[in-house]
């Protein structure tokens, strides 16, 4: 009895120690899911890219590289993306450089422009209700945009252009989701949008474009912003989201057919033809390359700039109402260039991952 009984202590403990040997030997992987980011875009030609990543497998591939999953979700809702982005839902979002100080910078949350991907050259525009018109018509007039937004910065810098002042003009607030049904059913006598919203307007109704962002370059630049802590906490992202964009920005531009058949991917996802995708990209500035997009964020055009956009939104409020915005909210730039506050940074143009990917090192 007592030699059955070490036997099979003898068993037992041979049994353990091999199965104790066989989790040792197995690759750590296994026993962990890979950690999950979201991203959030909404419909615009020079955001379109970030769709056909998703669809095509090319934000997988970078991401499998970095032992990462990327979620890539559209938002139909371009304010709403951004809100949702700002509360947390998302770790990554497309926006513009106003935006991102106006919205999740200025609600405290710290926000890092990942990447430059173009600015806006006649993408977003003031159109007057009938032909033959000048901006000189522009007073007096009811002016629907997305109020707050980009828009309004380009209607402050239009009305600069005509020598008119805000209050000749009545401002009404319409959601991007609307805005183009609700001029089209005749509110309002003029409009101010964005493309694709801007090109269907400009050919289902008769107007007279007065003014764009092509009277502006380099003023309304189109970045994918993520969460600084996040970005810190997990640099990997950066290096897969940043590897993902330029590669497929890379293909969109090319005068190949395997350029033309991703544009005309990115155009029926908007909605469009390819013809019309390839027009709305015409009135973008893109970076088709790291380095051009680098070159940008490194001039000393963008502190200018942001300047310019800061002194907006501090004249409408959205920094504070006490209007001194950039007192509390500073932005840091390359070359440690800091406009504001530099000790509550809270949006950031951090050119690394940029620099990483026109080195090829990503």
């Amino acid at each position: 009895m007592l030699t059955l009984t070490l036997l099979t202590r003898r068993l037992i403990r041979l049994t353990a120690t091999g199965l104790l040997a066989a989790l040792l030997l197995q690759p750590a992987y296994a026993s962990s899911e890979p950690k999950t980011f979201k991203l959030c875009w909404s419909i615009f030609a020079g955001w379109m890219p970030w769709g056909y990543a998703a669809n095509e497998g090319i934000m997988q591939k970078w991401a499998d590289k970095y032992g990462i999953r990327v979620e890539i979700s559209e938002v139909p809702d371009y304010v709403g993306s951004i809100e949702r982005y700002t509360s947390g839902e998302f770790d990554a979002c497309t926006m513009t450089n106003m935006d991102a100080l106006t919205i999740p910078a200025a609600a405290g949350v710290d926000s890092t422009a990942l990447i430059v991907g173009d600015f806006s050259n006649g993408a977003d525009a003031l159109l007057l209700r009938g032909g033959g018109l000048t901006i000189q018509d522009l007073k007096g007039k009811t002016v629907l945009l997305v109020e707050n937004s980009v828009s309004h910065y380009l209607l402050s810098r239009a009305l600069e252009w005509a020598l008119l002042k805000p209050e000749d003009v009545t401002v009404q607030h319409v959601s991007d989701t609307q805005i183009a049904e609700a001029f089209l059913a005749g509110q309002g006598d003029a409009v101010i949008t964005w493309n694709p919203i801007l090109a269907s307007i400009k050919k289902r109704a008769q107007v007279s474009e007065v003014f764009s962002s092509n009277l502006i370059p380099g003023e309304i630049v189109d970045l994918t912003v993520v969460n600084s802590r996040v970005l810190q906490a997990h640099p990997e992202l950066g290096k897969a989201l940043t590897g993902a964009w330029f590669e497929t920005q890379r293909l969109m531009g090319l005068p190949t057919e395997a350029g033309r058949t991703a544009r005309a991917k990115m155009a029926s996802a908007a909605g469009t033809t390819a013809d019309d995708f390839n027009q709305q990209l015409d009135t973008l500035r893109s970076f088709y390359s790291a380095r051009y997009a680098l070159n940008f964020t490194r001039s000393n055009k963008m502190p200018e700039l942001m300047q310019r956009v800061a002194l907006f939104a501090d004249q409408q409020k959205l920094l504070g109402h006490d209007g001194k915005g950039l007192e509390k909210i500073g932005i840091a730039f390359s070359g440690e260039r800091t406009l504001g506050n530099a000790s509550n940074v809270m949006l950031r143009f951090d050119e690394r991952y940029m620099q990483m990917a026109a080195d090829k090192s990503l």
